[in-house]
Parts: C-alpha cells; sequence; structure tokens
C-alpha cells in the first residue's frame, strides 16, 4: 500500500512554525521536512530579525535543523510562502522531489522556475497563509521589504 501525503496536515506543521516566529516577533514564515512516509525530519521559521541573520530563512532554518540526509530527492519540504530565489536555489541544489507552498500570492518566489526544473511543486493557496503574511507586511513593509531583499 503506497503512502498518500496529507498535504494540509503537513502545512499545519508549518503555520504552526510560522505563529512562533511571529510570537518570537520576527517574520511568520515557517517550515517543515518530510521524509517519504510523511514522516517529520525538521522544521523551522524565519529568525532573520529575532537572531540579526539574514540566511535564517523558514526553509534554511527546517533544512538544517533536519540534519544531513544520504538524498533529499524522495523528501518534501513544505513551507507557508513560495520559496525566495535563495530558498528555491536550497531545493535545486539538494534535489527536493516535492515542494509544498502554502501560498504565492503575497510573493511569487522561485516556483515557475522549481517546476521547469522538475520539481513537483504543489500551491494549496491557504488563504491562512495568506493573511498570515498579508498582516504582517502591512504592519512591517520595510522589514519585509529587507527579507525579500527590495530597498
Amino acid at each position: 500500500m503506497k503512502f498518500e501525503p496529507n498535504y494540509n496536515e503537513m502545512l499545519a506543521v508549518a503555520v504552526a512554525e510560522a505563529r512562533k516566529g511571529l510570537a518570537e516577533g520576527g517574520i511568520p514564515i515557517g517550515a517543515a521536512i518530510f521524509d517519504a512516509s510523511g514522516q517529520l525530519i525538521g522544521a523551522g521559521h524565519n529568525r532573520r530579525v529575532q537572531h540579526g541573520d539574514p540566511s535564517m530563512h523558514g526553509e534554511t532554518d527546517a533544512f538544517r535543523n533536519a540534519g544531513r540526509q544520504r538524498s533529499y530527492r524522495q523528501l518534501t519540504l513544505v513551507t507557508t510562502l513560495a520559496p525566495c530565489w535563495y530558498c528555491s536555489g536550497l531545493v535545486r541544489q539538494f534535489g527536493f522531489g516535492t515542494l509544498v507552498v502554502g501560498e504565492s500570492r503575497n510573493f511569487q518566489g522561485g516556483v515557475d522556475w522549481l517546476r521547469e526544473l522538475g520539481v513537483k511543486v504543489i500551491d494549496l493557496n491557504s488563504e491562512e497563509c495568506v493573511a498570515l503574511l498579508a498582516d504582517y507586511i502591512r504592519a512591517h513593509p520595510d522589514v519585509w521589504n529587507e527579507d525579500i531583499g527590495h530597498e
């Protein structure tokens, strides 16, 4: 019997991480990495503000927390927002087979590029994810623009 992933349940883990980041005073973007059986192997959230570290995006935090893997092809990276070019590069560099994004309306990122490269990209178009980040962007446009590299 083949495992059928429940992407909404996986996204809930990433959303919980995003909410942790928001509670810490950071940008509400969360991510989680699951193996082929649906087991969580790493989760994290954007900590750029909290740590003063521009490289600590939600995806990179989850990636670090997952630790070294022999292969990433069978892993699923779930993130509340379409990944920026930096995090899209991580998906490409390590060969993740599946990327699940909570939403891509607030930010498109590199999802089209990843699709062109053969990554299975699933956009759940989550209203919860859209509202969470849109509210943050309205309240903190300067921090958001810094996060995506806009002056």
